[in-house]
């Protein structure tokens, strides 16, 4: 009984340590300054609880590329800017591998909108 026991224990263990020595890396580059293209698509957001605060908006949380692995930057609030609306950042997949874009802040209205300097009207 003992034997069959050992036995199977062994052949457990003979099967688990191939596995155990399998990882899995990415590659990742430098295209432009600032720029880090990743081979390895992110994985999903995580869900995160939303806090509202008058005054505030809520920046979503993202998956950077640390290394060899990703890591979860929490979620936040930013005050909100007059004018301004807040795009949030995304990956995006290019040529050879998926592109981190930043969050940014872009004016009410868009590029279109022309400011007629002779009375202060649009």
């Amino acid at each position: 009984m003992i034997t069959r026991i050992l036995i199977r224990l062994s052949l457990a263990a003979a099967l688990a340590s191939p596995l155990a020595a399998c990882t899995v890396r990415g590659h990742a580059w430098l295209s432009t300054p600032g720029i880090v293209i990743v081979e390895e698509q992110p994985p999903p957001p995580r869900h995160e609880v939303v806090i509202v605060r008058a005054g505030y908006g809520w920046v979503d949380g993202n998956w950077e590329r640390r290394s060899d692995r990703w890591v979860w930057r929490a979620g936040h609030q930013q005050r909100m800017r007059e004018n301004q609306d807040w795009v949030p950042g995304r990956w995006e997949r290019r040529d050879r591998g998926h592109v981190w874009i930043a969050g940014t802040w872009h004016a009410r209205g868009g590029r279109d909108q022309v400011q007629d300097h002779r009375r202060g009207r649009r």
